[in-house]
């Protein structure tokens, strides 16, 4: 079975007690956090940071003693292979809400926690930002 390795930012704008966070709508139509494959060379840390610049165009601060990581499996829908991916992540903080959206994506929005919790598609990144919640309450 192939494995895949990607990495990504959980991105957030805070503004005096508000905090937003940036998700992505992605052409196959589900809403996620700015996330890719690891390039040879790259640390996790670079690559979510270089995903963020190349998918919305802006840059964050990654937050000190936060890091997550997901496993799951899909079907590569050209050749129909299973595929192992385990999805590292991390959370930063970004001075900017101006987007510049990549030609992989069709939309975003900024969300507050509960907006952005129903907005997400997919389990394993609305448990994610549960977590990231937290620590940010708690930070």
């Amino acid at each position: 079975m192939k494995r895949e390795f990607s990495a990504g930012v959980v991105v957030f704008y805070r503004h005096e007690e508000t905090i937003e966070y940036l998700l992505l709508h992605y052409e196959s139509g589900h809403w996620d956090f700015p996330k890719g494959h690891i390039e040879k060379g790259e640390t996790k840390q670079e690559t979510a940071l270089r995903e963020l610049q190349e998918e919305a165009g802006i840059s964050a601060q990654l937050c000190e003693g936060f890091e997550d990581s997901f496993e799951y499996f899909f079907k590569n829908s050209k050749t129909h292979e299973l595929i192992n991916k385990t999805v590292y992540f991390f959370v930063g903080q970004t001075y900017t809400k101006k987007i510049k959206l990549s030609h992989e994506h069709i939309g975003y929005e900024w969300l507050e926690y509960k907006q952005a919790l129903k907005k997400i598609t997919y389990k394993n990144a609305q448990n994610l930002l549960k977590k990231i919640h937290a620590f940010l309450q708690n930070n």
